[in-house]
């Protein structure tokens, strides 16, 4: 996973430690010592073929294909961004899609004679990062969480700081721009480290390193047609999934009406919170996260709309008046939201400090192992030098070979500061140029923390830090200043940075695996964030545009995050004195709650830390409710089943298949959304009720 906090669907699992002790060798540990044995000769497979210059490396088909590929898989970011907050890794998806694209292209150019270039996997490789950067723009440009916050539809339900110094709705013009000043910058932060984090200490970095193999495996003869099988398989699951979509829009009515009416528990406290609204899109998604992804979500779903909330709807007149609306964070609403923040911010903190702890543990033990390295001076010297394998000298060697001159990182950083310090105050007022200030001279630190505990535990913490911005800054600036407004743009400014420099350490150890040049891998996501600058504000425009209920509570899009992040520049500004009676309290319970399940889960073994669930997994439906659980779970049932029955085709083939069912579902909102913006309506309003509540419908036609 790239992101530990809302990107939750990509965790990565804790390493296992394997026992060796003993004359026999496990089984376990043979298949590790061979795999570990093909691992080093895979250089060797590919030494008959000629490494590209990084100039070859970037093709125009490739941004064609990665172009094509970004706008795909930006529709459905944004779509989970809009509704569940909840965004598995796409990078198989990608490398899927890039191989079979580029490979059908130079297949038909060969049949006519007309090949001049043949497919490389360093060529794959630059259209995966470029896919990712792009994509990744539409998931750090905040457009489901502190980019929407500033609008009035979240100001509006948040009932405080709603003046217009504290608002800034969205217009394509301004956040195209305020994306192209800040997604850049992190780029150039972690520039001048990548043979530090990459040669010297050799950190694993997993989602980098799966993607290498990933994309080596492909460009091998058995790979090849293994990719062609998973390949077809996505495309059966994309026609589905997408003839799926038109079906639910076609018989259900479209927002007003449908599935997701069907209750899956018979008790009115989860009414039109807890139901199987048959997603593709969860489904797929739930196929691709961990189990206890899956059922953590499904238990927080249950202890809040199952127990809590009904407990505190008893309290009304007492807790909270009985006159508030249904949105007032005064009311129930605010116990939804804020007890869902304690739990993330608790959460957060944890792993920030931990990730903290080992980056600097680890990073002071290799700073002091390379001090004390003995070199040999002389021949014969008793220090013992590890010499490298084929592969490691081959890939260091490529890597080192086109180097970034750090004159040109450290000048572009500077440049880009500058920019950023002048124009960012034009774009939100109450963001003062001593505040950007502050934030550039901090976030080369913070973006190389980052990065570095990103290579050891393949967590990114990027809206960790951003919250931290949005505390800081907020406070900073002051309830009477825009404080709410100024801290929401700070929190776009600090998480793109270190979003970017965690994401561009990935790609550097994926293009050190696979022999592509640093400077390749670097144009590469140039150019897929300045493609995802211009294509993300553009699909988020257009569900701005199609959707005018978006943002709402309640609604098809209700862009969660966003509220969750005003809230917590309300709370920066204003402090606890707006939270309704016995929330503090609560808050405290949850927040601490979080920290030791987290403390737990790391202090016993493997066993049993499998079967604890995770606070930030359960903290997601406390406030946008459990409608997605039963769908997720489902999907967890599939792979289970799955693996069961062949967990060699289960492996091989389980992402393609939630691939499939997740972009086909994500590319519908694309029709889906024209047909919206022209006003038309579906014919059909087809709908599952309980018995009691079909009794009143019944009663009511009849009358």
């Amino acid at each position: 996973m790239e992101n530990r906090d809302e990107r939750i669907g990509n965790t990565s699992s804790d390493p296992q430690l394997v026992n060796r002790h003993g004359s026999k060798k496990s089984k376990e540990v043979q298949e590790e010592e061979n795999h570990q044995a093909d691992q080093l000769s895979v250089e060797q497979t590919f030494e008959s073929q000629r490494v590209p210059s990084w100039q070859e490396q970037l093709t125009l088909r490739a941004f064609v294909v990665g172009l094509l590929l970004s706008t795909l898989f930006s529709f459905i970011v944004m779509k989970l961004n809009l509704t569940t907050g909840i965004i598995p890794s796409l990078n198989v998806s990608a490398g899927l899609l890039g191989f079979f694209f580029v490979k059908t292209w130079t297949k038909f150019l060969e049949k006519t004679g007309w090949l001049k270039q043949p497919f490389t996997r360093q060529e794959n490789t630059v259209i995966q990062t470029c896919v990712v950067a792009s994509s990744g723009i539409s998931f750090s440009g905040g457009f489901g969480s502190y980019l929407f916050g500033m609008s009035e539809t979240v100001a509006k339900q948040a009932t405080d700081f709603n003046d217009p110094q504290n608002i800034k709705n969205p217009h394509i013009g301004w956040m195209i721009g305020f994306l192209f000043v800040v997604s850049f910058i992190g780029l150039f932060s972690v520039v001048p480290l990548r043979k530090i984090m990459i040669v010297d200490f050799k950190l694993t970095y997993p989602s980098g390193t799966a993607t290498a193999l990933l994309i080596n495996s492909f460009h091998t003869p058995a790979g090849a047609k293994l990719a062609k099988k998973q390949v077809k398989t996505l495309g059966k699951f994309f026609s589905f999934s997408f003839l799926w979509g038109f079906f639910q829009w076609f018989f259900t009515g479209g927002d007003d009406c449908g599935f997701q009416s069907f209750p899956t528990f018979g008790l009115q406290a989860f009414a039109n919170r807890f139901y199987f609204d048959f997603s593709a899109t969860y489904v797929g998604v739930g196929m691709i996260c961990p189990y206890i992804i899956n059922v953590s979500v499904l238990v927080g779903g249950i202890l809040s709309w199952g127990i809590m909330w009904p407990l505190i709807g008893n309290k009304k007149g007492d807790w909270y008046s009985e006159t508030l609306s249904a949105s007032s964070l005064h009311g129930l609403q605010g116990y939804r939201v804020f007890i869902a923040i304690a739990m993330i911010l608790g959460d957060g903190l944890y792993n920030f400090v931990k990730v903290l702890s080992i980056t600097i543990i680890s990073f002071s033990k290799e700073t002091r192992n390379k001090r004390n390295e003995v070199l040999p001076v002389v021949e014969g010297n008793s220090a013992a030098i590890t010499p490298l394998s084929y592969d490691d000298e081959r890939r260091t060697q490529m890597f080192l070979k086109d180097q970034i001159p750090t004159w040109f990182a450290v000048g572009g950083y500077v440049i880009i500061a500058i920019i950023s310090i002048v124009i960012l105050p034009h774009i939100f007022h109450p963001l003062k140029w001593y505040y950007i200030l502050i934030i550039y001279i901090f976030a080369p630190i913070l973006g190389f923390c980052n990065a570095y505990g990103c290579g050891l535990t393949d967590w990114s913490l990027a809206s960790t830090y951003g919250k931290l911005a949005i505390f800081t800054i907020g406070a900073w600036a002051g309830a009477a200043h825009g404080g709410v407004l100024a801290g929401l743009a700070a929190c776009g400014v600090m998480m793109n940075i270190v979003s970017t420099a965690s994401d561009l350490s990935q790609d550097f150890k994926t293009g050190y695996l696979t022999l592509s040049s640093p400077r390749s891998m670097f144009v590469s996501q140039v150019i897929g964030t300045a493609m995802g600058c211009v294509i993300s504000p553009c699909v988020f425009w257009i569900f701005y545009s199609a959707f005018p209920d978006l943002g709402q509570h309640g609604s098809q899009y209700p862009a969660p995050y966003a509220l969750v992040y005003r809230s917590m520049a309300t709370l920066g500004v204003e402090g606890f004195s707006s939270l309704p009676k016995h929330c503090l309290q609560l808050c405290y319970v949850f927040f601490a709650a979080s920290i030791i399940i987290n403390g737990i889960r790391d202090s016993v073994n493997k066993k049993w830390s499998q079967y604890i669930p995770l606070p930030m997994a359960m903290a997601i439906p406390f406030y946008i409710g459990s409608y997605f659980a039963i769908d997720m779970c489902i999907g967890s049932l599939i792979i289970f089943v799955w693996q069961k029955l062949n967990k060699t085709r289960a492996d091989a083939f389980g992402p393609a298949v939630a691939s499939g069912l997740i972009c086909g579902d994500g590319i519908w909102t694309l029709p889906s959304s024209m047909l919206a913006l022209a006003k038309v309506t579906p014919p059909i309003c087809m709908k599952f009720l309980s018995s009691s509540t079909n009794a009143k419908v019944d009663a009511f036609l009849g009358s």
